[in-house]
């Protein structure tokens, strides 16, 4: 029983890698084939926006994954896993700023309200917690680092916060697709295939981020 868990953990790791390149990859084909491209400067608001998804999908949340998943996926000892941990949630946190920035921004061009819906306040909600629990870990994990015994007993708070938000992140992206689908009356189109394709991978790239998390590590 337990080699049987060893190898679904195995396959849940490489399953997810394979889903993160099929995310991004649809990402990248709706953004520069249907909606014009993306640019942080630009006459064209709707490229500034652009950024918000490409930055929030494939470096907040499959990148985000990613860091989750280094502990069971990267087969080295276990002070060189936690620096790729730190490091990954570093460029998701980082992506997620940067994406946040954008949409204000292309907002701002447009003169378009902001904060007003569901997707805008889980989205501040999860970059929010995201900092907040990346300096927590830092501080509590990396340097200074605290007692053994602290560590110890917070980590399994640190562990299930990080999938909270992880999966915060997830929802909000959901919701976020669903608005952007609404807005643009994407009905019965080849982009309309691309945005849902994206929504439900996304759920199960989230699914199998969270089996990687439970089941135990391979090496």
């Amino acid at each position: 029983m337990a080699r049987g868990f060893q190898v679904q953990a195995l396959s849940t790791t490489i399953f997810a890698h394979l889903l993160f390149i099929a995310i991004a990859t649809l990402v990248l084909v709706w953004l520069l084939h249907f909606r014009e491209g993306v640019a942080f400067r630009s006459s064209n608001p709707a490229k500034i926006f652009n950024l918000h998804p490409l930055l929030m999908v494939i470096g907040f949340i499959l990148v985000g994954g990613e860091a989750i998943m280094a502990y069971k996926s990267v087969p080295e000892k276990r002070r060189t896993v936690k620096v790729v941990h730190l490091l990954l949630h570093l460029i998701a946190l980082v992506a997620g700023v940067l994406g946040i920035i954008a949409v204000f921004k292309s907002k701002k061009e447009a003169g378009l309200a902001d904060m007003y819906t569901l997707h805008s306040w889980l989205g501040m909600s999860a970059i929010c917690l995201f900092g907040l629990q990346y300096m927590l870990g830092f501080f509590t994990y990396f340097f200074p680092g605290a007692e053994m015994s602290s560590r110890a007993t917070l980590l399994p708070w640190h562990r299930f916060m990080g999938m909270v938000i992880f999966l915060l992140a997830v929802a909000t992206a959901e919701a976020g697709l669903v608005q952007y689908f609404q807005y643009l009356g994407l009905f019965r189109s080849r982009e309309a295939l691309i945005v849902n394709s994206t929504g439900l991978l996304l759920f199960l790239f989230a699914l199998f981020v969270a089996l990687s998390v439970i089941l135990p590590r391979n090496y």
